[in-house]
């Protein structure tokens, strides 16, 4: 589980975060939205924009930065109690980095609809059609018991989309083996200072913000690297 997180953390990370050579590490950076904090505004509110990516997302970088300073330590000691010790905090803030990178890319102020070309064909042909996939994937957010994550995912063995959901910060390829294409973060920072406890909500409103370009991009590149 150690090797899969930190291999999905160099794969879906978009900023430069690690170096050829495994002896030497680069610090993971908070990286940039791609718009402004009230970009997304009515369906998510500068307030939670900025509490999610300054707060948030920059203490799972932070987090992830500290676990993996000490895995090099250990490493070089050949610590294996330490190495050992180690997995729960690089799962967790690993995961956290890699699922924030990924969330904030997927969504957009020019948003919402519905997808075309490629994207929709797979979506049609492995659910029957865009509002079933909807209603697929909206369940699985709202159901998630405590906080999580609700994914549309590639599965590069079988080749067909599928939707997933994982506990807490698991990243998820590293823990299912499906390439991320879209997800929604139901922990209660990403919705609770504007829909309060009501997540049908929130999650429903995602979709208006959904970017199925970059969505699209995404499955042409997991179809390429499978």
């Amino acid at each position: 589980m150690l090797s899969a997180t930190l291999s999905a953390v160099k794969r879906a990370v978009p900023s430069p975060a690690w170096l050829a050579t495994a002896a030497v590490r680069m610090k993971h950076t908070l990286p940039d939205l791609p718009y402004d904090y009230n970009a997304l505004e009515p369906y998510i509110s500068a307030d939670i924009m900025k509490l999610h990516h300054m707060k948030h997302h920059n203490a799972y970088v932070t987090n992830l930065n500290v676990a993996q300073e000490k895995l090099s330590e250990a490493e070089a000691k050949n610590d294996i109690n330490s190495i050992i010790s180690l997995q729960p905090s690089l799962r967790f803030n690993g995961g956290g980095h890699i699922n924030h990178s990924i969330f904030w890319e997927v969504l957009s102020p020019n948003g919402g609809g519905e997808p075309d070309g490629d994207l929709m064909h797979c979506i049609k042909r492995d659910f029957g059609s865009y509002e079933e996939m909807k209603k697929e994937l909206t369940a699985s957010a709202v159901t998630v018991q405590g906080s999580g994550w609700a994914w549309l995912g590639f599965n590069p063995v079988s080749g067909r989309l599928r939707v997933s959901a994982c506990a807490n910060q698991d990243p998820l390829e590293a823990t299912t083996g499906l390439v991320p294409l879209f997800g929604i973060d139901v922990w209660e920072h990403a919705y609770y200072l504007q829909y309060k406890n009501v997540r049908p909500d929130y999650v429903g409103a995602i979709f208006n913000v959904a970017n199925w370009e970059n969505v699209a991009r995404r499955l042409s590149e997991a179809k390429l690297a499978a």
